[in-house]
């Protein structure tokens, strides 16, 4: 099973992604530490990648979809993968159209977290981190035992600065107009799944285990 995951800042995608990982046994690939392993593996595009990013530069389409490429052709991908961030463009997308059918495989679904945006707000404005140990809470749905201190290593908890709402719904806007063209791209595949992110995580993944199932 070859799956992307797609869904707004703060709608849990990261959570589901590792539960179907988990579940479902794929290789769960983010953009981010995809580049970290090339990097740190030095490969040669690892190493040229790491050349823009060091010069605070935008890595290339054409270096992302080779480590892209370079990624989805290792043994823990043979059982399936779950691309999650990338593509982000219709470019993008159609680079990666093109490596798979160099691969002779093909993308089976695309999940797309839909969540309402009024409480997406209130969903990340709530959130609060541990600056120590890195652990997540929320003033409404994840409460500590003590108000404001971290359960794990007894840190004061800390709102992160860019969790307000002015920022959000500037994020959510400039996702939702990024993000639509790809959706209406793979709609037109006839590729994508829309997941309902409101409510209990559990319950979301039944409703994401139960499509894939489908499969």
């Amino acid at each position: 099973m070859r799956l992307l995951i797609m869904g707004p800042p703060g709608a849990g995608k990261g959570t589901q992604a590792s539960l179907i990982k988990e579940n479902f046994n794929l290789a769960h690939i983010s953009t981010g530490e995809m580049f970290r392993e090339a990097m740190n593996e030095k490969t040669p595009l690892g190493i040229e990648a790491k050349s823009y990013m060091d010069k605070g530069e935008l890595v290339p389409d054409s270096i992302t979809v080779g480590l892209v490429k370079e990624r989805i052709s290792k043994e823990d991908c043979n059982n399936g993968f779950l691309l999650d961030g990338f593509p982000r463009t219709i470019s993008q997308a159609k680079f990666l159209d093109e490596i798979l059918k160099e691969l002779d495989i093909a993308i089976d679904a695309v999940i797309n977290i839909v969540v309402d945006k009024s409480a997406m707000v209130n969903r990340i404005v709530g959130r609060r981190i541990c600056p120590k140990c890195g652990a997540g809470y929320h003033i409404d749905t994840i409460k500590p035992k003590k108000d404001g201190i971290c359960d794990v290593c007894g840190t004061a908890l800390i709102q992160r600065k860019d969790d307000n709402e002015e920022t959000v719904l500037n994020r959510l806007s400039i996702y939702e107009e990024k993000t639509k063209p790809l959706l209406d791209y793979y709609q037109e595949q006839d590729l994508v799944i829309d997941i309902d992110g409101m409510g209990d995580i559990q319950d979301i993944f039944k409703n994401v285990a139960n499509v894939l199932g489908a499969l």
